[in-house]
């Protein structure tokens, strides 16, 4: 089985990586070739979509967002049966779009955005959430256990970018509020460190909240998950809620990560908008 994997970012590269150490013939793209080129020992780097594609059994991709993937889909062109895999966080239009391009191209097209950051990906431990035509989840199997520690089948396609957008209003909530007890410890002249303390081991405890605050704490945001990608997923969450939910706590973390990018943060984890709740952090 031949797999052609477009996008070798923060999250492609080390998901493309284990898809190659579980035995499967696999071709990179990116888009900034330096970014695929450390995968050359385990897979083929490809000069461009089309080359990565050709006579490809499955297409992968992985990329920021909604019209990124649908230019590099257009720029593989692969082949009538292709099975493709749509991995990237694009939201609810995007994701009826790009479908709608692969009913076009008579390519079989399976929804299955990913939950996790960096070390997850490192890992294999991301949790899969597939949806799309059940014929394909012999296929597509194999791909999934090598990134993965489970999938979910949530049945048609469109489903996985949907509960996806609830994982992630979650866990932008969580960050902000981490955020903001923090710098509410700090203001009200506690020692910030005490929130995470007073948490640890109880029925309130999360840890993603001590891997956050802890980034938050240290002032050193190493991307996990850039703020910039962050904020684009907070805006397809409050996009998707419309009218018919109040998703002021989205609006609230997205009102935080974007100003954080644009005092040039934007390359660091999601955790910086702390910079934006804290003044002067």
């Amino acid at each position: 089985m031949t797999v052609a994997f477009l996008g070798t970012g923060i999250m492609g590269a080390p998901m493309a990586a284990n898809i190659a150490k579980a035995g499967l013939d696999v071709r990179v793209w990116n888009r900034t070739r330096e970014k695929a080129e450390p995968l050359s020992d385990v897979a083929t780097v490809a000069e461009s979509p089309s080359a990565a594609a050709d006579g490809a059994d499955i297409l992968v991709t992985m990329l920021a967002d909604g019209p990124a993937v649908a230019s590099a889909f257009e720029a593989a062109s692969p082949a009538s049966g292709t099975l493709w895999l749509q991995m990237s966080t694009v939201g609810l239009e995007w994701t009826d779009r790009l479908a709608a391009m692969a009913e076009k191209a008579g390519v079989v097209f399976v929804d299955a955005p990913v939950l996790g950051t960096r070390q997850p990906a490192e890992q294999a431990q991301l949790l899969v959430l597939g949806s799309g035509p059940e014929e394909s989840r012999p296929a597509a199997t194999p791909v999934f256990d090598a990134v993965g520690m489970r999938t979910v089948w949530l049945g048609p396609a469109g489903r996985g970018s949907r509960l996806k957008l609830v994982m992630n209003a979650w866990v932008l909530a969580l960050t902000n509020a981490t955020a903001e007890s923090l710098g509410l410890a700090r203001a009200l002249g506690l020692d910030p460190k005490l929130f995470l303390e007073t948490i640890e081991g109880g029925g309130l405890d999360v840890g993603y909240a001590h891997v956050k605050g802890g980034a938050m704490l240290a002032g050193e945001y190493p991307p996990a998950f850039p703020a910039g990608l962050a904020a684009k997923d907070a805006r397809l969450v409050v996009a998707a809620a419309g009218d018919d939910v109040d998703v002021a706590g989205a609006k609230a973390v997205l009102a935080h990560l974007e100003a954080a990018v644009e005092a040039g943060h934007g390359d660091e984890d999601m955790a910086a908008l702390y910079r934006a709740v804290v003044k002067g952090s």
